[in-house]
């Protein structure tokens, strides 16, 4: 192999590396978080920000860590644009959220939801074994740059992965006000 086409290729495997997921750089659709207000956020309404939307159990060890250190991210890197929100879909969740927010001091919006509608936002076949937490990552301008599983190689190391992601994402610029006529 050429030197040009090995660095070539080597360049591409570097750029597409952090892009792990099922189809990462796509738009994020809409979404609608449930609290258990009975209130729903919807995911568009965080334009503008960096989100880390983490679906998780209510009660697996690794995602009440995940929630936890992504907590202290918040206090970080919120005022420079960063914003979690995590989204629970075990059995109960409803109900069981409360105790996950109480356990893990999240601060940040969590609410719930079954498990149709965050198989389709992720474009995971719902007969495929999924392992949580599942983080994904939105830009500034709604586009997901990342999907992570939670036995992804990206999750081996959380809090190194989540923080490097999360603060290039920040220094990215926020998209241009649109100008109105």
């Amino acid at each position: 192999m050429s030197n040009w086409l090995l660095a070539v290729t080597l360049s591409l495997v570097s750029t597409l590396a952090p892009l792990a997921g099922a189809d990462a750089l796509r738009p994020s659709p809409e979404y609608a978080i449930k609290l258990t207000s009975g209130r729903q956020l919807l995911l568009s309404s965080y334009r503008g920000q960096v989100v880390a939307l983490m679906f998780v159990q209510t009660t697996c060890p690794h995602c009440q860590a995940t929630c936890q250190f992504v907590e202290q991210l918040q206090k970080e890197y919120g005022p420079k644009g960063f914003q979690p929100l995590a989204v629970a879909f075990n059995e109960m969740s409803m109900m069981l959220v409360p105790e996950f927010i109480k356990k893990t001091g999240a601060t940040f919006p969590v609410g719930w939801d079954t498990r149709d509608p965050v198989f389709n936002y992720l474009q995971r076949s719902m007969n495929l074994q999924t392992y949580v937490p599942i983080v994904v990552f939105i830009d500034r301008k709604g586009v997901i740059r990342g999907q992570y599983l939670g036995d992804d190689p990206f999750m081996a190391d959380p809090e190194k992965n989540i923080r490097a992601t999360v603060d290039k994402l920040v220094k990215e610029p926020a998209p241009a006000a649109k100008k109105s006529r």
